[in-house]
């Protein structure tokens, strides 16, 4: 019951926050050299690093990245 009650608790601060699952991110792991699994769910070069270290991958830029621009408000008065 207090498992059902905590996601419910998540959903909707996700609903509420507007967070969106888009996987746009700047840098790809390769796993395994050529032919492995690809990952391109990285912000930064050394998050991508760090999470091939040592299993003989390797990081790349992600070559279908397009950044998000952010929400430009306007600064114009409102009349009343």
């Amino acid at each position: 019951m207090k498992s059902g009650i905590l996601a419910l608790a998540i959903l909707a601060t996700t609903l509420a926050t507007g967070a969106r699952a888009d996987l746009n991110y700047p840098w790809c792991a390769q796993y395994g050299g050529d032919g492995g699994a690809l990952n391109c769910g990285f912000s930064t070069y050394a998050q991508c690093m760090a999470t091939v270290s040592g299993t003989g991958g390797f990081c790349e830029q992600n070559t279908t990245y397009v950044p998000i621009a952010p929400a430009v408000h306007s600064t114009r008065k409102r009349r009343s």
